[in-house]
């Protein structure tokens, strides 16, 4: 059974209206393959009524489109510190996985378990992978998880560590997800995608919702976000949209979308007026290899949304890279090069307000980049 809260909700492809029960294991639109979007309507979270509730993401359930989680990690409720007087910093690497993708992985669990199907496929540079692997352990799951093999070995540990069985695909993130959606079609296969499933967005929105709650009640001003796929800022933009149709914020963030030099397919659509990614850009090495996604499926709702923020994009170089992990981990907070594109980018940036940046996962994953 998936409960009253999943039962409302239905998948529906923005791009053509296609819809499909949530109870399907069909994981794209049939029709154009492109991404689901849910429907479902979130209600409002009470802010005054929220500190008996559950230490984690959990605590936010009027907004959330499942409830009574089994496959429940503890995931969520990160630290917000401070590094200027200005910026500020959600260690959202400290989760039981040592990334933000806890917050996506433990719905598209949770959803899995539910809908009982004979094994769970997912693709990853690394982060989502360890995620998806340890959430389908706790809700004795099958899994398998397409990974490039440019992967850092530590990640291809933690994965099977958790019992899941990496395959390792020749090529780069683009052909792991290739060879994943191949494999998502085999009938009795549930496809655990952050980037096609809304649930996992639905997971991640509890990022500013955290940010809204220990702010008594607003976001920052600015929220600076990496950008690969973009589950994170939509995410944010989704839990921005809630919030303001409940009446419990008076505006938007503006949202400042941050990818490589070497890989920036987003930036170049958005400073060129493009409404999409038409071709795929050069799959060139970069130290964020967590965000060096090509052809990002969900491209036109991530320039829409920054869009409508009154965002911007800004790109970083390698070497800008290089320092802001060592810079931070200077400050005691060791994080991998691509938790740290967002701090090298405000450092080279004039923005006004307060500002906040995730730090997505954790130095030790990875090492200093050389």
């Amino acid at each position: 059974m998936l409960g009253s809260m999943a039962t409302a909700a239905s998948y529906r492809c923005a791009r053509c209206g296609v819809r499909s029960p949530v109870s399907a294991l069909t994981w794209c639109c049939p029709r154009c393959r492109g991404p689901w979007d849910l429907d479902f309507e979130a209600g409002p979270v009470p802010l005054g009524a929220l500190s008996g509730r559950a230490g984690s993401l959990w605590r936010y359930e009027e907004a959330l489109p499942l409830s009574d989680p089994y496959a429940s990690l503890g995931e969520g409720r990160t630290p917000l510190v401070r590094l200027t007087d200005t910026v500020s910093a959600k260690l959202d690497y400290l989760m039981p996985t040592l990334s933000f993708k806890d917050r996506g992985a433990v719905l598209l669990a949770e959803l899995a378990r539910r809908l009982a199907p004979h094994r769970v496929v997912a693709d990853s540079s690394g982060n989502a992978g360890t995620a998806v692997a340890a959430y389908c352990a706790r809700a004795g799951l099958d899994c398998t998880v397409y990974v490039p093999g440019t992967t850092a070995p530590k990640k291809l540990e933690q994965i099977r560590a958790h019992g899941a069985r990496p395959a390792v695909v020749e090529g780069d993130r683009e052909a792991a997800a290739r060879a994943a959606r191949r494999a998502a079609d085999e009938p009795g296969t549930f496809y655990a995608s952050h980037v096609f499933n809304p649930y996992f967005l639905h997971g991640t929105k509890t990022y500013a919702y955290e940010l809204w709650e220990d702010l008594g009640g607003r976001l920052p001003g600015t929220l600076v976000l990496p950008v690969g796929n973009g589950t994170l800022l939509l995410g944010a933009a989704l839990a921005a949209e809630e919030l303001l149709a409940h009446g419990l914020i008076e505006e938007r963030p503006r949202l400042v979308a941050v990818q490589t030099e070497a890989v920036a397919p987003l930036a170049a659509a958005f400073r060129a007026g493009a409404e999409e990614v038409r071709e795929p850009a050069p799959a060139r090495a970069t130290l964020a290899e967590g965000i060096a996604i090509t052809h990002p499926p969900r491209a036109r709702a991530v320039l829409r949304a920054v869009r409508a923020s009154g965002g911007a994009f800004l790109t970083v170089p390698e070497d800008a890279i290089r320092a802001a992990q060592r810079d931070l981990a200077g400050r005691g907070l060791f994080v991998e090069p691509t938790a740290a594109v967002c701090w090298a980018a405000v450092r080279g940036a004039r923005l006004e307000g307060d500002v906040v940046i995730p730090l997505c996962g954790a130095g030790a994953k990875t090492g200093l980049a050389p």
